[in-house]
């Protein structure tokens, strides 16, 4: 499965809103779980039945219900026709490849954006999409696979740790938005701190693993890049918004946020700015040590050029030829060899070619 596009020939002639799952199917069966709470009480259920999950859409508390996996479109119906979902927002739902969005309908809002983790064993970053529905009271994630990096947040509604349950279902919101975008800032760290290390070994041993590994680095910062830029329109329009949906006292944390994704983006081109240099500090130094080797062998050929010339002469078959039978002819040959092998590499190095 392309990175960078998924593929959607699937969707090519269908009716506009048709369910049909686009990207790679990450778990057996969809999952749901449900979360329920206000100041002073707590639920937390598995479901299997998305029936049972409905009518909490007429409570008063704060609900938040986790779907994990998206593959199903029978199930993304259902959910759809019993919270009111508008035909585009499943059809956004289903859709793996989406950029980062938000959409504004009359009752609820919905937001696409992608959540990242680092793999320290391949150095490749994974992603997954994860889409959101915000109403007045309830709060609906749908995820690729199980497994993601809201435990923190989790943590904080069972322990009623800060205000998240002091609070509507807009700071719920937030929070998820908030520990993604933290995200991304610490998976480029992690990046960065492999891109600062491999400075020094560019010098002084430029070799092909290294080569490999400054254009994997290039590639994950180059997915970083598509993946995050997007955002910073994402958060632009969630802090225009004008909603009743989002309370004003949360405006001033996804401001907040926006700051994190505006400087997130220019951490990234900073990197990508400094694999560039990494890149041709290689190429310089393999240059430079290609250019030594030839150095050397060029010196070499040009010591043994006069050599071949005397020995090319001395070995001519004819019978007649000069000194042929004079007792001392090897011995001054090599005189001769070895004097002006003594005299050219004297020579080169007063012209500081050695």
């Amino acid at each position: 499965m392309a990175r960078f596009l998924k593929k959607s020939a699937a969707t090519i002639g269908q009716s506009p809103g048709a369910l049909v799952f686009i990207g790679e199917q990450k778990v057996e069966e969809v999952t749901i779980k449900v979360i329920d709470y206000d100041s002073q009480h707590l639920t937390e259920q598995d479901l299997q039945d998305i029936q049972v999950g409905i009518p909490y859409k007429d409570t008063e508390s704060v609900t938040w219900l986790n779907f994990n996996g998206v593959h199903d479109t029978d199930l993304i119906r259902q959910v759809g026709n019993g919270f009111g979902l508008h035909a585009l927002v499943m059809d956004d739902i289903v859709n793996t490849g989406q950029r980062p969005k938000m959409d504004e309908y009359d009752d609820y809002l919905y937001f696409g954006i992608k959540m990242m983790r680092f793999d320290e064993g391949t150095e490749e970053i994974k992603s997954e999409q994860l889409s959101m529905v915000l109403g007045s009271n309830i709060l609906l994630t749908f995820q690729e696979r199980p497994g993601d990096v809201f435990d923190p947040v989790r943590d904080r509604i069972r322990k009623q740790k800060g205000r998240i349950r002091k609070v509507g279902i807009d700071y719920l919101a937030y929070a998820l938005l908030d520990i993604i975008v933290a995200n991304y800032s610490s998976i480029i760290e992690r990046l960065g701190e492999r891109i600062e290390e491999i400075e020094n070994s560019i010098l002084t041993n430029p070799s092909q693993d290294l080569l490999a590994q400054i254009n994997n680095y290039k590639r994950e910062m180059n997915y970083l890049r598509k993946t995050i830029r997007p955002v910073r329109e994402f958060m632009q329009r969630i802090v225009r918004l004008d909603s009743d949906l989002i309370q004003l006292d949360t405006l001033p944390f996804l401001k907040d946020l926006l700051d994190l994704a505006n400087q997130s983006v220019d951490v990234i081109d900073v990197y990508r700015d400094m694999l560039s240099d990494h890149l041709n500090i290689y190429n310089t130094s393999v240059n430079n040590r290609l250019n030594e080797i030839m150095k050397v062998l060029t010196i070499f050929s040009a010591i043994f050029i006069p050599l071949t010339f005397v020995a090319g002469i001395y070995g001519t078959n004819f019978d007649y030829l000069p000194e042929l039978h004079f007792r001392y002819s090897y011995f001054i040959m090599w005189g001769v060899f070895l004097t002006a092998s003594a005299v050219m590499v004297r020579f080169f190095r007063k012209k500081r070619w050695l």
